[in-house]
Parts: structure tokens; C-alpha cells; sequence
């Protein structure tokens, strides 16, 4: 983690995302690192890493990967705190064929690209209408599966069963 020095400059974050730690990164407006900093996947981990961007100057908005899976509770915790949030949507293909694969460094490039303003879109907010209508679309497909997975069972267990019992149970309906 590099140190931070609190300042009156405006900042902009940048969040890697993971299952269980974020690394965060701040920059300024020149694109220079403030610093560095990992938090956990928690409530608590998500107010302090808001704690630490507010307080290094005027955040002006984050840039966030994957804001629909793993990034989705750091979105909704930096939305509810009046942050803009976008989606940043690949990172630098040049940058990473030069660097290679390291999460502080895909960090800070969510952070310049909040900046610039370049590879980002409007984050995922996973809330209203169509979090409703998503989350009953999967609800059915799951449903659906289940259905036709119990379905092929009972066929397979008609199949091997005597004959009887297959007699009294073949032409029942689906």
C-alpha cells in the first residue's frame, strides 16, 4: 500500500473486483497514483473503502470492473454514498500485453480511465424494474431446468422399473 496524503485536489477511484478483496486505487487529475489500498468483500469493508476515497480529496467519480458480479456491492454502497460510478469495460490491451496480469495496476487503470473517461459505461445499478424482471427471468430458467430434470428422471426410473409397475405408470400424462 502506498501512503496517502490527504488533499483538496479532486480524485478519481478505481476499483479491481474479486469474490472475497477489492484493490482500490486513487489518482489525480494529472493520472499520477495517491495510492493504493485492498478491502475486503464486507459492509464494513465497503464503508471504509469509501472512508478512504472521500478522504483523499474531492472524489469525482470511480471507476468500477464488473459492476454486475463481483463489483455489485461496492456499486450500490459508493451510489448510495453520491459517488458516480461507471463501469470500466476492458482494460488496455496494449498496457496489459507490456505489464502482464496484476490487480493493483488493473486498479489504477479504472482509476485513469474514471479520468479520461475512455473504456467506461454507465455501471450496473442492480436495482428497480429491471433487477425485478432479471431476477424473475431467473427464477422461470431455473424452474424450467428443474422441471425438465425431474421429468427425464422419472422417465429413466419408468424404464428400469418391473414390469407392473412400468404398465401402470406408461401412459400417464407429463
Amino acid at each position: 500500500m502506498e501512503s496517502m496524503t490527504v488533499a483538496e485536489e479532486s480524485v478519481f477511484g478505481g476499483i479491481d473486483t474479486h469474490k472475497d478483496l477489492h484493490l482500490a486505487a486513487l489518482v489525480d487529475e494529472s493520472g499520477a497514483v495517491i495510492a493504493t489500498h485492498a478491502f475486503s468483500t464486507t459492509r464494513a469493508g465497503y464503508r471504509a473503502l469509501v472512508r478512504w476515497m472521500t478522504g483523499a480529496g474531492e472524489l469525482k467519480r470511480a471507476g468500477v470492473e464488473q459492476t454486475g458480479s463481483y463489483g455489485a456491492g461496492v456499486v450500490r454502497h459508493l451510489s448510495l454514498a453520491g459517488i458516480p460510478v461507471l463501469e470500466v469495460t476492458g482494460t488496455d490491451k496494449a498496457e496489459r500485453r507490456s505489464r502482464g496480469k496484476d490487480d493493483t495496476l488493473d486498479a489504477i487503470s479504472a482509476a485513469r480511465a474514471a479520468l479520461e473517461g475512455k473504456r467506461i459505461s454507465p455501471a450496473k445499478q442492480r436495482d428497480g424494474e429491471i433487477e425485478a424482471l432479471r431476477v424473475l427471468r431467473v427464477a422461470r430458467q431455473t424452474a424450467v431446468k428443474a422441471r425438465r430434470a425431474a421429468l427425464q428422471l422419472l422417465r429413466n426410473t419408468i424404464i428400469a422399473a418391473p414390469d407392473e409397475v412400468r404398465d401402470q405408470t406408461r401412459n400417464l400424462p407429463t
